[in-house]
Formats: C-alpha cells, structure tokens, sequence
C-alpha cells in the first residue's frame, strides 16, 4: 500500500544529505538518525563517501534496492532527472522538501507542472513541494527538518503551511501532547488534502484528525472524503483566508453576498466537519476528542471552587447551544449530606474556595451518576488550602472510571501547574479559561449529533426540463445570458413554482386593459434584460388602484428606465397581480469556483442586502439542509410569527429551497440567480415568486 510506504518505509533515502549544520539536508538526516528509524537510511550526496557517519552514496541509482521512501532536498532545477531515477529504483513514493515551484512565479510554476507530469507517468506519488516533511511516531520516522517530535499519540495533523506544523510541533512537545502523524503537504501537486482525508480515514494510530487548509482542490470531493471520515472520527479543520470568490462582479444579491468562506462554512456543515475558528481552537477541540469520550447530550454540570468563574462558565454555557443540566433532587440531597451548608448544590455546584480532594472527589461522584447529566466541567482556583496535585489526581481516576466526558479549567499559571501535568498525564484536557472548555464540550456535543443525524438524499421532483432547455437555448441564440423575468418565470414555472398572473404590455392603454382583466390592486415592473435591478431604477409601481394610476405609472417607468439606464433594451412593462399578505424572504444560487453551485436563503426584498441576515449550503441539499438553513438565520423567529401573526408557511420555503437546489444541478449552466422577493403565506397556504432572475455561461 503507498501510504505504508510513505509511513513506514523498509529504506529511506535522502536527496541532498549534508554534513553542514544549518542546511536542510542535514536537519532531516539527523532527524531519521536521532528518531532511531528502525530500517535503513541512505544519504545520497556526490560529493562525499560519508554523510553524518553513514555511508553515502552518488546518486539513488548507486543506492542499494529496496527504498521505499525518497525524501529531496535540492535546488527545484535539478529534481526531475532524481524522478526518474527513482522510476529506475521502482521507488514510488517521495517527499519534495524543496522551495522554488508554483510559489516562486511562473517558471516555478513550469518546474511544478513537469514534476507532476513524470510522476504520473512512472507511477509515482510525491508529498510536496515546499513542505517541512513528515513524521509518524508510532514507525519513529522523521522524514522531516522539525526541531524536535511529540510523544506517540493518537491525533493526526496535516497541514498546507510549514510554518504552522512547526508551531504545532512545538506545543505538542511543550505540553507534552501526543500525536501520531504530521504531514506537512506544501503546494500539494500531487498528495492533497483529500489524498490526507482517505488515508486517515483508515489509519489505526489515528482517532482524532486536524487539518490546516488555506483552499480545496476539488470542493465535491473533499466534501464527499470529508463525510466519509467524520463518521469514523472526528475531523477538526482550520480554513485560512476569506477572500470573495471569483474575479468578476456578482451582479446578483447572492452573488454579492457570497464568497469563498461563506461556501466552506456551508460544505463544513454539510459534511459534519468540525470548524476551527483559530490555532486556539484547534488545540482545544484536539485535546477534548483525544482525552474523553463523545458526550451523549448538550447537558453540562460545572463543579467550582470560587463562584465567579462558576458564573462564567454558566454565562458561556448559556449563550452556547449547551444546556445547563438540571440536577435531580435526588444528586442534590446527595450533595447537600456531603458539602457544607453554604455550598450551593444547584448547578454550577459550588464546592467553596477551602475545598480539598475529598470535597471535589464526593461533588463529582454524586453529579457524575445523574442520568440528566451528560459531562462535566470542573474549575479550580488556587487558594492557600486547595491541595491542586491530589485534586487533579482525583479527577483524573474518576475520569478513566467514567463513560461521561470530564473537562478541567484550573486557573492560573504557577500554582497550579503541577496540577495541570498530572491531569493531562491522565488524559484530562485542561483550559486555561472556562469559555475555552465550554467551546470544546460544545464542538464534541455538535459532533454526536452530527454522526448520529440520518443521511437523506436529495428530493427530486417531478419537473418540466425540456421546458427550461429550450428557454436557455432560445436566450442564447439572440446573444442574451443575463435572464429577465419574462423568461426566467417560465424556468420556475417549470420547476414547479407560484407565480402571480403576468402580461407583458407595450403602451399604457395595454397596460390600463390588462389591469382591468387581472383585477385591481395591479403591480407595474419594466422588463428588460439590461436592467436587472429594478427597482434600483424606479422601474417598480405596486399598489396600483385605477386606470390613472396604471397610465401614470407606466409613463414613469418607462422616463426612470431611459434616464437611469440610457440605451437599454426595454421590451414593455409587466402588469402583474399583486399579491398580499405574507413574508417576503429570498432564495437564490450562485456557482463557487471550488465547490460548485450554492444556495442562499434569507429575509428577501430590498432589505437582504442591508441586513445579510443569510444563510448558504451546497447543492444538492436534502430536506434537513434547507429547514436548517431557515432556522439559522437571525431573523427565523419573524418566519414563525410573532406578536400574533400567522406563523410561515416553512414546509413552502423548504420545499421551494429543493426546487431551486434541483435546478440548478439539473442545469449547470446556471452562474447566478435569485427569487426576490418569495412571498411565503400563512402556514399550508404556499409561497409565491414575485420576482426573479438568472444568469447563465455564454458557452
């Protein structure tokens, strides 16, 4: 298997050995030879017979068979010709330690382009270039020019910086956390994340998986790798960089509004991917899924010595999606026997600031076995009677004896660190402040209810495509790729949507007839595909009530039209019915370079814009993405009513969220689009599109 043979290879050989401190050549050899790699090292280096004590060689073709591993650490103009001796050796993994590729400029570029090129041909895969190395403890290789290795471990790191390995690297040795692989991946040309993601998967040695991301090389496909993994073990990933995605102006709300980490945001939700929102976060989250098992709920106990970091950690709880577990009166007059009577025996237990080991020990086995009890978090100040080591120990042996996580924030530097040693000897993770834990015991519950939530596949529905086809087909003949209403109503239509009754006129007297047909109060919009923004232009009249009014109206339409946009194209003003009553919200799509097509819902009409109040997801999405997109934004609560409203109508929302996730799938031609605003009725009474667009590719 090729990543045994990256891991744990029967022969290495290292490109660029060196004699010289200082160079990367020596740093990595000394590394293999320190780490006592238990199989063969060959320094290759043309220059000398020996190389920090081994025998050196030439060149790998002088080198002895059996390599499974080749590790390079020469200038980027001389590598390829070392590819292809290592397809002479049948050697058919490598790490590419060196700089100077797509990260220097175009002719790195080129150099990087041909080594993935010749690798592919001789059947080669390659970590690298421009990375830091690799390191598996539990095979004791170094493969790497880190300044030192942690303790064996269970947590797995891959990473596309160097630099942020090596300050990983350095905590773990500082706290002395254990781990079991680090990949450093550089410019990934060959091995990528998703490449990391499939053989983590599978790896014995690793239960918890971090990850350092700065962009995806397929979005569809690290999702699908990603969901795979999370259901195996937790999959914790920090996403560096947010910068708005594609180059060209979104003309669309959706499009303005979206951007590349709003699109990672909504693929690490959709493949239970847990989101680091820093460094910090990462260490955190890694210690809680290493050290403790899953919770089987949001219900937390905090156990204290002081009551106000008990408050805090109650205030973090409360604003977390954590419950504060309510303990049974059967714990509390269990804690009332053992605690002094000015303790407070509700949660957070304050056990006071003179406890000692005993005191905690009888506060968390009591807590502990209450069924409404999911984990625990036990804060400690250190005060001139609190005996920190023994408390820790405690801790700890009750932990190992429990199937309830339990995590630790000892306050304070000196006095307690002692403490915190032994707790983590016993597997306790320990948060320098309470919010941090609470962060923590948060991601591990969101984990186990991601896993345990049933896959759905996507709804499909019975639609019209031919229909749309042909609408797309005939914009595209006259040279038109940015859709007005006229025709985009028709895609909806097809796709299953409400719409309200809509003529097209051509003059006011038009107008004034097509209204009286229609039924007053009427709507006047211009149609024009060179005017998308409507009412941006005063190419908007609602609430119309007479003959006059609709003449009026359509007049000024047409003046607001020609004087704002001077030279458009206006085919005629739409008279519409107007429909009242309801929520406006808006629907919409817009294609993400890295993962495709993304739907957006939110408040709709003019106001999505100034309260981005949204929220986004992948398509296709399944019936639990589009009610979760609904209940998370801000404003949801509006949607079930309030003050005595009528509730919305959701299962319409839901329903017209699939539709457009159909769609928009079923045509990839798709760019960007929105349904604004989509009046939602009254609960079973339906929603309808009053305004929509598209833009499509010109190809």
């Amino acid at each position: 298997m090729v990543w045994n043979k990256f891991f744990n290879p029967r022969a290495v050989a290292v490109v660029g050995a060196s004699d010289s401190e200082g160079k990367v050549g020596y740093s990595v050899l000394k590394n293999l030879i320190e780490y006592k790699h238990p199989r063969n090292i060959y320094p290759i280096n043309p220059k000398s017979e020996t190389v920090q004590g081994l025998k050196s060689y030439r060149s790998l073709l002088e080198a002895p068979d059996g390599i499974d591993l080749a590790i390079i650490i020469i200038p980027s103009q001389f590598i390829l010709p070392v590819f292809e001796d290592c397809g002479k050796k049948a050697i058919q993994t490598i790490v590419v330690i060196s700089a100077g590729f797509k990260e220097t400029g175009i002719e790195g570029a080129k150099l990087e382009d041909d080594l993935v090129k010749k690798a592919k041909e001789l059947g080669i895969r390659f970590i690298g270039p421009n990375c830091l190395g690799i390191i598996d403890t539990h095979s004791r290789l170094n493969a790497s020019f880190s300044a030192g290795v942690p303790p064996a471990g269970n947590i797995a790191f891959f990473s596309q910086s160097g630099a942020l390995c090596t300050a990983v690297l350095d905590w773990a040795m500082g706290e002395k956390i254990g781990f079991s692989k680090f990949i450093s991946i550089g410019n990934k040309a060959d091995v990528t994340e998703i490449d990391m993601l499939e053989m983590l998967k599978d790896d014995a040695d690793s239960d918890v998986i971090l990850g350092y991301i700065e962009g995806v090389t397929d979005g569809v496909k690290f999702m699908q790798k990603a969901k795979e993994v999370s259901q195996k073990k937790p999959l914790v990933i920090l996403k560096a960089g947010s910068t708005a995605s594609g180059a060209k102006a979104a003309s669309s709300h959706t499009g303005t509004l979206a951007g590349s980490q709003k699109a990672f945001d909504a693929a690490f939700k959709q493949a239970n991917i847990i989101k680091a929102e820093s460094v910090e976060d990462l260490f955190d989250f890694a210690l809680a899924f290493s050290y403790q098992p899953i919770p089987k709920g949001p219900h937390l106990t905090i156990i204290t010595n002081a009551g106000g970091p008990g408050i805090m950690a109650a205030d973090a709880c409360e604003k977390s999606t954590l419950k504060m577990a309510k303990l049974s009166k059967k714990t509390v007059d269990k804690l009332r026997e053992s605690l002094p009577p000015v303790a407070a025996l509700y949660n957070p237990v304050d056990v006071i600031g003179d406890a000692r080991a005993d005191r905690y020990k009888n506060a968390i086995e009591t807590v502990i076995e209450d069924k409404g009890v999911d984990g625990i978090l036990v804060l400690l100040t250190p005060q001139e009677m609190t005996d920190v080591e023994d408390i820790a120990r405690i801790i700890g042996d009750l932990s190992l004896r429990s199937n309830k996580p339990i995590l630790a924030s000892f306050l304070g530097e000196n006095a307690v660190k002692k403490g915190i040693e032994i707790l983590n000897e016993k597997r306790v993770p320990n948060y320098s402040f309470p919010e941090h834990a609470i962060r923590a015991f948060e991601a591990m519950v969101k984990y186990e209810q991601d896993i345990k939530r049933p896959s759905l596949r996507p709804k499909r529905f019975k639609v019209n495509k031919k229909k749309v086809k042909d609408v797309f087909d005939s914009v595209r003949k006259i040279g038109n790729f940015d859709i007005g209403e006229s025709e985009a109503r028709e895609i909806i239509s097809a796709y299953g949507f409400s719409l309200p009754k809509s003529v097209l006129a051509e003059t006011s007297e038009d107008a004034v007839s097509i209204a009286n047909k229609i039924g007053y109060p009427v709507v006047l919009k211009v149609s024009s595909p060179d005017i998308l923004h409507k009412s941006d232009v005063g190419g908007v009249k609602v609430g119309l009530q007479n003959d006059k009014e609709v003449r009026d109206a359509f007049q000024q339409i047409m003046i607001n039209s020609k004087r704002f946009m001077p030279g458009s194209h206006i085919n005629g003003i739409f008279v519409q019915e107007m429909a009242r009553g309801g929520k406006e919200v808006i629907l919409g799509v817009t294609r993400d370079p890295q993962f495709g097509p993304m739907i957006m819902f939110g408040l709709g009409g003019i106001y999505v814009e100034v309260l981005k109040d949204v929220s986004f997801r992948i398509a296709p999405i399944c019936e639990h993405d589009a009610r979760a997109m609904i209940t998370e934004i801000n404003s949801f609560p509006l949607l079930k009513g309030v003050r005595g409203e009528k509730a919305a109508d959701i299962d319409a929302i839901k329903n017209s969220l699939l539709r457009l996730s159909q769609l928009v799938i079923d045509f990839s031609e798709i760019i960007e689009g929105d349904i604004n605003p989509l009046l939602v009725k009254s609960k079973d009474e339906g929603a309808i599109a009053i305004d929509v667009r598209f833009t499509i590719k010109e190809e």
